[in-house]
Formats: C-alpha cells, sequence, structure tokens
C-alpha cells in the first residue's frame, strides 16, 4: 500500500494518485485507488466518479471489487470514494496484501492527526510538494511523520516546476524522483504520462 502524500493542500496528491494509478493500469495490474481525506474528500470528482459509500462500505467488510467505482477511461483503476467523516482507518484495516493488485492512498494534506491513519497504514509513501518553501518545509514535517510512524519515505514528487532546485533536493532523506511541469499536471498529457510511468517502474510492481 503506497501513501500519496504532502504537506499541503493544492500541490497535486489527488492528480498524482490517479496518473501513478493509471500507470499501474498500464501495466495490467489491478489499482485500487482509496480517498482518506475524510475531511475533505475529492479523489471521487477528480476521477469522475459518483461519491457512493466508498470507504465507509470498506469499513463495514465490503468486498473493494463490490465497493469501488471504475474510473471512466482509465482501465484497470478503481476508486473508492470517501465521504466528510468517513471511517478510513477502519476501511484501511481491511484491504489485504494482493500481490496482483496495487492500492494507493489519496492522504489528507499536512502533518496533523487525519494524516496518521494512511501513513501508518501504508508500507511506503511518496511525497509530493510544490517547489516553495512553505510546501517544502511542510513536506519535511510530513516525511518525519511518516518515518515515525515506521513508514519507508520512497521517494519525492516535485509539481508545478520544470526543474528541481538543489537546494529542494538537500530536503529531504529520500530520492527526488521527478518534476512534473504545471502545463502537464494532468495524465492525459504524454510529458506527465512517462514522467508517472517512470515512478511506476522505480516503485516497483507492488506499491
Amino acid at each position: 500500500m503506497l501513501a500519496i502524500a504532502g504537506g499541503k493542500g493544492g500541490t497535486g496528491k489527488t492528480t498524482t494518485t490517479l496518473a501513478l494509478a493509471a500507470a499501474y493500469g498500464r501495466q495490467r495490474r489491478r489499482v485500487l485507488a482509496v480517498d482518506a481525506d475524510a475531511d475533505a474528500p475529492n479523489l471521487h470528482l477528480v476521477a469522475g466518479v459518483d461519491a457512493g459509500e466508498g470507504v465507509r462500505a470498506l469499513a463495514a467488510g465490503r468486498d473493494p471489487r463490490a465497493v469501488a467505482r471504475p474510473a471512466p477511461g482509465t482501465p484497470g483503476v478503481w476508486v473508492a470514494p470517501a465521504r466528510p467523516g468517513a471511517p478510513v482507518a477502519d476501511a484501511l484495516d481491511t484491504l489485504a496484501v494482493d500481490e496482483n493488485a496495487s492500492v494507493l492512498v489519496d492522504c489528507p494534506a499536512g502533518a496533523g492527526p487525519d494524516a496518521v491513519a494512511p501513513l501508518r497504514a501504508a508500507d511506503r509513501a511518496l511525497l509530493v510538494t510544490t517547489p516553495t518553501r512553505h510546501a517544502v518545509a511542510d513536506t519535511v514535517k510530513t516525511a518525519a511523520m511518516a518515518r515515525a510512524l515506521d513508514t519507508h519515505v520512497a521517494g519525492v514528487l516535485v509539481t508545478k516546476t520544470d526543474t528541481v532546485p538543489d537546494r529542494l533536493a538537500r530536503a529531504f532523506d529520500a530520492p527526488v524522483l521527478a518534476a512534473v511541469p504545471e502545463a502537464t499536471r494532468l495524465m492525459k498529457i504524454s510529458a506527465a504520462r512517462t514522467v508517472y510511468d517512470g515512478i511506476s517502474g522505480f516503485l516497483g510492481p507492488n506499491p
């Protein structure tokens, strides 16, 4: 299970979750993208699926294959939406390891209590940040929290920039995997698709 996490809202965590899910889908893997933001869930909006019961049904023990919604135009990708107040921790606890499936978790922003449950449940975390000083500082805090929870920080993705500044690369004790320019944020654009395919290759077949 891979947590897509970061320090601030608006850095591109949800877009990254779906773009990386699509990359795994292109590898003909089953992918479940779970919205772990019970305060302001929006994964279903970006994915273009109905909210449904998603995370709440998972927490009740329902089969993910019956709960998740297929993401339109993204073969192999299924979305488990959340509603405000959804029991995220309970839902993530029900997701058993499946070597033929990839589970990506769209985390809430920041390093507060709401981010603890998905980071604790995940095996690894991919951090997403913009290159601004405040975003980097907040994401460094998220990295520290992940490590305190014994969750491996697999790497960092920097969005809304063409290059990774040297100071940013030095800020994280983790590899900076790629930069995604703002003009190519959407996974439909081939340049961004190549970035996410590369990240999926780096992370391996089962995040």
